[in-house]
């Protein structure tokens, strides 16, 4: 028998737009698909030479880690507030 865990985050990976496409798309999911958007911007900036990216790489930790806490807490303004945020990073 095998056991296959339950993905919090399966509403990206089986929805090809990443996205569900009507009204159930709340903050949280919109939140959480920014945040991993933003990590892979991270990922990029880290990978520049000779250190290039690093400042714009720990900004963008400090949004993403301040981000997830707001989430964490459920704090709905604070997500509202970094959700808008991480929208406008790349």
């Amino acid at each position: 028998m095998n056991f296959t865990p339950l993905d919090p985050l399966d509403f990206l990976s089986n929805n090809p737009k990443g996205l569900k496409s009507d009204a159930q798309a709340d903050l949280v999911q919109l939140l959480l698909y920014e945040i991993i958007r933003v990590k892979d911007i991270i990922k990029y900036y880290e990978s520049i030479p000779n250190g290039a990216g690093q400042l714009g790489a720990s900004i963008l930790n400090e949004l993403v880690s301040e981000a997830y806490n707001s989430l964490v807490n459920y704090d709905t303004v604070l997500m509202k507030k970094y959700y808008d945020l991480l929208l406008n990073c790349d």
